[in-house]
């Protein structure tokens, strides 16, 4: 194991809500990370963020532990939500809010 797959687990197992994006929550650098930020700042519960532009490591390998090919990646208490698409359509249907802390 590489000690990037050591960070990658020990971000998202010290951060109960954890988004993969691209830019930060204030200058997102895509359109999906943007619309993820969105709805987390909606919800209102605090999240950390990784800018996996900033960190080239970290965008490398994040998919092959997650299993998921694109970002964002949405992680809750340890476990991966998904991306854009699953993290709108849980939020439109209220299933979202409650998994966040």
């Amino acid at each position: 194991m590489s000690n990037t797959e050591d960070q990658i687990r020990e971000i998202i197992e010290g951060n109960d809500v954890i988004l993969f994006m691209k830019g930060d929550p204030y200058q997102p650098q895509c359109g999906f990370s943007a619309k993820v930020v969105n709805i987390l700042k909606e919800i209102g519960k605090p999240f950390g963020f990784v800018d996996i532009l900033a960190d080239q490591d970290i965008r490398a390998t994040l998919p092959s532990i997650s299993d998921w090919p694109t970002f964002p990646q949405l992680f809750i208490k340890g476990e991966l939500i998904g991306g854009c698409d699953i993290i709108t359509e849980m939020h439109d249907s209220g299933e979202l809010d409650p998994l966040i802390p």
